[in-house]
């Protein structure tokens, strides 16, 4: 049976999702799906550090599968968030800011799940730092059964309010398959230009 070929580009990627399971199952299904494919591919998997929600489930599938995974927790959120501690890596930071910065310094793509604020936040963070130029590593949403559906169409509406450049909604990619995402998030090219603003605009 043919396997597939690992993502060229893609050494590791950041998996932004809840510290809760949600109420469909399939939000866990796919997180472990994805866990398991990053795994099979040679992809370490960094996340929040958490073992519970569907965060535990993705680093749980990719540790199941030989995989190597990274967590970065804040000290504050150590006990709350119950922390994973069979982590292949579990880096302990004092701040959210730090967590968040180590993440990105860690990955090659970012990727979001279901999950809540904390998710959002975080999505939303790092598409506005592809936007300026800050990085040009993919920014993903795994949408899984509609998760992000309205989500998509509150985008759409910032892009028709002109707020969001067409441009920069394209930066957002968008697929309902962990395979198919991988595939996106392996092939992606920032864009040659990402101001903000031109001149006149501003």
């Amino acid at each position: 049976m043919p396997t597939d070929p690992s993502p060229r580009r893609l050494s590791a990627v950041c998996v932004f999702c809840g510290s809760s399971s949600g109420v469909d199952g399939a939000y866990v299904d796919a997180a472990r799906d994805l866990g398991r494919l990053l795994a099979r591919r040679g992809v370490a998997l960094v996340y929040g550090g958490a073992r519970v929600g569907v965060m535990g489930a993705i680093a749980d599938a990719a540790l199941d599968d030989g995989g190597r995974v990274v967590g970065v927790m804040p000290r504050p959120l150590w006990s709350r968030e119950v922390g994973h501690t069979g982590l292949t890596e579990l880096l302990v930071v004092d701040t959210m800011h730090e967590r968040k910065a180590l993440m990105a310094e860690r990955s090659d793509a970012f990727v979001a799940l279901p999950g809540g604020a904390g998710t959002l936040e975080e999505l939303f963070e790092m598409w506005t730092w592809a936007q300026l130029g800050i990085h040009t590593k993919p920014v993903a949403l795994l949408n899984v059964g509609g998760f992000f559906d309205p989500l998509l169409a509150m985008v759409e509406h910032l892009v028709t309010q002109g707020f969001v450049r067409p441009a920069h909604r394209a930066m957002l990619v968008v697929e309902e398959q962990p395979d198919r995402l991988l595939a996106r998030l392996a092939a992606y090219e920032a864009p040659a230009t990402t101001r903000w603003l031109t001149t006149e605009e501003a």
